[in-house]
């Protein structure tokens, strides 16, 4: 059974982002929903991580009806998660607070366009955002900020872009030698078999790829950062 929306409808010359938030407004309240009343920031991270992953595949679908809708679903994760932080007793923040923070920080960060700083490419100005980023949030590490609970291949990954656009250059300690004619002949498809493969000889050893590679990363992560402050 369901029912129309239009018992709900938007008030005179409301958006539907406030509607939005009228909505969680009365989930939330007494005589609301009691399954989302009694949600927390922990008991939704579930659901964060499902419904971005299914926005992920409808964008490589290119379903444009399952984008309009998995999109929606991830902006009610915000919005449910910004309206349980607005009942917190001591620092309480609404939505209206994190909008207003991410847009100080784009404006902030993007010198290009609200200030008169010039960048010669992309790669000069994704090097500006992480400096931008080390120096506003007092990062000591080129790994501040890197969430650890990230797929092991893309935090590995993201341990490597930290790396170079930060201007460090370290090498992993064991890292695979492909020859000059391998590597003029790698493609995005090549590469993706030779993972596959490294992964296959993994599971024929009874071996965790994930856990392996995740450990091998954080091992890493910690000999950069041991060096650097030596």
């Amino acid at each position: 059974m369901s029912i129309s929306p239009d018992v709900f409808p938007l008030l005179e010359n409301e958006t539907e982002l406030e509607r939005l938030r009228r909505v969680m407004d009365r989930l939330r309240s007494p005589g609301g929903c009691s399954w989302d009343a009694e949600q927390d920031h922990r008991s939704l991270l579930k659901y964060l991580i499902e419904e971005s992953y299914e926005l992920v595949d409808a964008i490589e679908a290119e379903d444009r009806a399952d984008m309009r809708e998995e999109l929606g679903d991830v902006l009610l994760q915000v919005y449910f998660h910004s309206r349980i932080a607005q009942e917190h007793p001591d620092d309480p923040f609404s939505i209206e607070d994190v909008a207003r923070q991410v847009s100080d920080k784009l404006i902030s960060r993007h010198t290009h366009v609200f200030g008169d700083v010039v960048f010669e490419n992309n790669e000069e100005l994704l090097a500006n955002w992480e400096a931008q980023k080390q120096a506003q949030k007092g990062r000591t590490s080129p790994f501040d900020g890197v969430p650890l609970s990230q797929p092991a291949l893309s935090l590995a990954a993201k341990a490597r872009y930290r790396l170079d656009k930060l201007g460090h250059q370290v090498e992993v300690a064991q890292p695979i030698k492909l020859s000059p004619e391998q590597l003029n002949d790698m493609t995005s498809e090549k590469f993706g078999d030779l993972l596959l493969g490294l992964v296959d000889q993994a599971v024929s050893l009874g071996i965790d790829p994930e856990n392996s590679l995740r450990n091998a990363t954080k091992r890493f992560m910690a000999e950069v950062e041991s060096r650097i402050q030596n």
